[in-house]
């Protein structure tokens, strides 16, 4: 038997063994992920059969290295409930795929099944999460672990080997279409999220590929995939701690950026994919492009074949979706790649594959059990949903509502009765009976509580464009209501028409129907269309004005917050944000989210990121100072106090303290542990997260909180790029909702390199 087809020998054997009986040809087959996966087959009626397409690729190169979105569904894949794969169809297609590859070709190498999971999974009835910049705000790694770990046991059901996760992206622009794919702005926060989204994903039963590497949210002027024009110390301080944490939470693979990084390209940045990532970080897995980037390197050499070969130089070893991978095969001829580098690509691939099982159980079981994974099943995407509500404001205690008592409320906006409002981009179809909006939660909420309050819905304005006859109607509908909701913000949905670029993204509008998404880079941050005009007349009205955001980005809050007396901001809740919102409106849940990224007063003030260097005044205009709504703001019903046990010295990295919840309610608190260097060997930060907990208190009760201070939060990069701990005070502060509740100074001793 070839040592490659014997299950007891281990994959880096295995793959050996089978790379030395493959041609050039097939080798760089193992590098290609040309195909788009949902137009490999037709589905017509229940059959389902491959397209000619696929057959042909796999014919030409013995075999095929990755798949991609074979399950994938929205109106860029054109797949939906008639055209997609839905029930036993899916898992048909998968092995359908597989069988042609294993029975058809010379050596019978399977393909890695890879999907879309920014926040869940991209197919039909898909286990769908809050967007990142949503779980973020629950300031709960554990939630989203648990929720990922969801995802990650459906995608193991269907068959995928890697699903492509956001996770490294900080959002240094809030102009960025791609805001929401963020976990936030500050590295110590993202790194949390990223290493807990890679776990939990793993413990599904899936691999992660860990996107996008890096510094794709820096912008320049918020524009997608635009250069990052910062030097290494930005880079490091920023940007690649997220990368080593999924290094260390064990990803498979991480997805190049489609980005320059002071003027080399991340695809064609070898310092970034081999001496970073390889050498310092110690990765062992494969770099994917992303899609057809590898092509676009033709801006620099004029060749798509020598751009595959600058690309697979540099570090890349599988594409995606693009044409140079193909001809890799010319590039070995023409001199441009060594066969040395095609076979190091190709044996990372192939090891993998081997890691999978795929060799030894290529097929998976064709029945439904993968549409098991809904929200009613399986809870954990609307517990972090509801965590993830940030509560910004909250004139007279005007909440929570007292739903035991009658009460009439209008809810208008044109955010109220939208499910696909609350998704995000990069979503599939859904079904009606699937999601909740606001205005179906209040609804079904006060019918479940036998509750005396009514509900009135006038959308009030068009989310793009002006509507005087459904804003009269709003302010008609005010003057009989005790309270006003609106719910407010844009959209990232697809399903209202446009048409998209090779890669997916967005390339126009029909209508203007996204202000958010992939390619949707704002230069303004005011709301949309009439929903200001809308908002200013309901507080006119007199009534008490609630105001929900819905968004996946920050919007621009000077005049929300004037003609507001109580704000939430909800980045896309998901499914069930409209369920989550009215128990929290109404007292039955506590509102625990933080902002993980800084909302500006007005555009004019960008950057408004926290974490500003001392060396300047930190956006201090002479006709506006710091934004109201800073990284970390948010507060919820109650009051919960603070008492310092034992603060940190150089003996005693740590700050132990306990919170007391005072409120006749459940409350939380949510401890922000950040440090301000006032010496050191270059410049500081105003402040620095270094540490964070959640924190859930019964009414009266106390708790005692360590936050620890990790080694690293001491350091700086030197004058020559060197990590070291140099002595000096340090300041720290312990925070929760925007102000620092308790601080204090520590010291730190003699220089020492780590």
């Amino acid at each position: 038997m070839e040592a490659y087809k014997n299950a007891a020998l281990a994959p880096a054997e295995r793959a050996r063994d089978l790379l030395e009986r493959m041609t050039l040809r097939e080798k760089t087959g193992q590098l290609t992920q040309r195909l788009y996966g949902f137009a490999c087959y037709e589905r017509r009626g229940g059959a389902v059969q491959l397209t000619e397409e696929f057959r042909r690729e796999a014919d030409y190169f013995g075999g095929i290295g990755a798949l991609y979105g074979l399950y994938r569904a929205d109106p860029w894949s054109k797949r939906d409930f008639d055209t997609g794969l839905e029930g036993v169809s899916a898992p048909k297609a998968r092995n359908m795929v597989q069988r042609y590859l294993i029975e058809r070709t010379r050596l019978g190498i399977p393909a890695l099944m890879t999907t879309e999971c920014p926040h869940g999974h991209q197919a039909l009835n898909g286990y769908l999460l809050p967007v990142n910049l949503a779980a973020a705000a629950s300031w709960s790694p554990a939630l989203l672990e648990e929720a990922a770990k969801v995802c990650g046991r459906q995608l193991r059901d269907m068959g995928v080997d890697l699903a492509l996760a956001s996770a490294l992206d900080i959002l240094r622009d809030p102009r960025w279409g791609r805001s929401e794919e963020c976990f936030g702005e500050d590295p110590c926060l993202v790194s949390a999220f990223a290493a807990a989204v890679v776990r939990g994903l793993r413990a599904g039963g899936v691999e992660v590929t860990a996107k996008h590497l890096c510094a794709q949210g820096e912008t320049t002027g918020g524009v997608n995939a635009s250069a990052a024009r910062i030097g290494p110390r930005e880079l490091r301080e920023i940007h690649l701690p997220a990368v080593k944490a999924c290094v260390e939470a064990g990803a498979a693979s991480f997805m190049a950026a489609y980005n320059e990084i002071d003027g080399v390209y991340c695809h064609a940045n070898p310092w970034l994919l081999r001496t970073l990532l390889r050498e310092e970080y110690g990765f062992k897995g494969l770099v994917m492009s992303d899609g057809v980037a590898i092509d676009q390197l033709d801006a620099v050499t004029g060749d798509r074949v020598a751009s595959g070969a600058l690309a697979l130089e540099a570090g890349v070893d599988l594409g995606l979706w693009d044409t140079a991978f193909g001809r890799l095969e010319e590039a070995v001829e023409r001199g441009l790649v060594s066969r040395e580098r095609v076979d190091e690509a190709a044996a990372r691939v192939l090891e993998l594959k081997f890691r999978r099982g795929l060799f030894d159980e290529p097929y998976i079981p064709e029945d439904d059990r993968w549409m098991g994974y809904t929200p009613t099943a399986y809870p954990q995407a609307a517990r972090l949903t509801e965590e993830s509500a940030v509560l910004l404001k909250n004139q007279d205690s005007l909440l929570p509502l007292d739903g035991k008592k009658p009460l009439h409320i209008l809810l208008t906006g044109p955010n109220a009765d939208d499910v696909y409002s609350q998704l995000g981009d990069y979503t599939p179809p859904i079904r009606p009976c699937r999601g909740v909006t606001v205005r179906l939660g209040i609804e079904q909420w006060a019918q479940a509580h036998e509750s005396p309050v009514t509900v009135s819905y006038r959308p009030g304005c068009l989310r793009f464009g002006d509507a005087p006859d459904l804003l009269a109607e709003a302010e008609w509908g005010a003057r009989d209501a005790d309270v006003i909701i609106a719910v407010l913000g844009g959209t990232s949905s697809r399903f209202d028409g446009g048409t998209f670029q090779s890669n997916g993204a967005l390339a126009d509008q029909e209508a203007v129907s996204m202000d958010c998404g992939e390619n949707v880079d704002a230069g303004r941050l005011s709301l949309p269309g009439g929903q200001l005009a809308l908002l200013r007349r309901m507080k006119e009205s007199g009534k008490p004005v609630i105001t929900v955001i819905i968004a996946g980005r920050p919007y621009a809050m000077e005049e929300i917050r004037q003609w507001s007396d109580a704000i939430f901001y909800c980045f896309y809740p998901g499914l069930t944000g409209g369920e989550a919102l009215a128990k929290i409106l109404f007292g039955e849940t506590n509102p625990s989210g933080r902002l993980p990224v800084s909302l500006p007063d007005h555009a004019g003030q960008l950057p408004v990121y926290y974490n500003y260097k001392d060396s300047y005044q930190g956006m201090r205009y002479c006709d506006s100072g710091r934004p109201q709504y800073s990284f970390g703001s948010g507060f919820g019903y109650g009051h919960v106090g603070w008492h310092l046990t034992e603060g940190p010295a150089a003996s005693r990295l740590a700050v132990t303290f306990t919170v007391r919840n005072f409120a006749a309610r459940a409350a939380c608190a949510v401890p922000q542990l950040y440090l301000h260097r006032r010496e050191g060997v270059a410049t500081s930060r105003n402040r620095v997260l270094c540490g964070f907990d959640k924190v859930w208190l019964s009414p009266g009760e106390e708790k005692t909180v360590t936050i620890p201070i990790p080694q690293e939060a001491l350091g700086q990069w030197d004058s020559q790029m060197e990590f070291v701990t140099p002595p000096g005070r340090i300041e720290w502060f312990l925070c929760d909702g925007g102000a620092a509740l308790l601080e204090g100074e520590f010291a730190v001793g003699v220089a020492e390199k780590k």
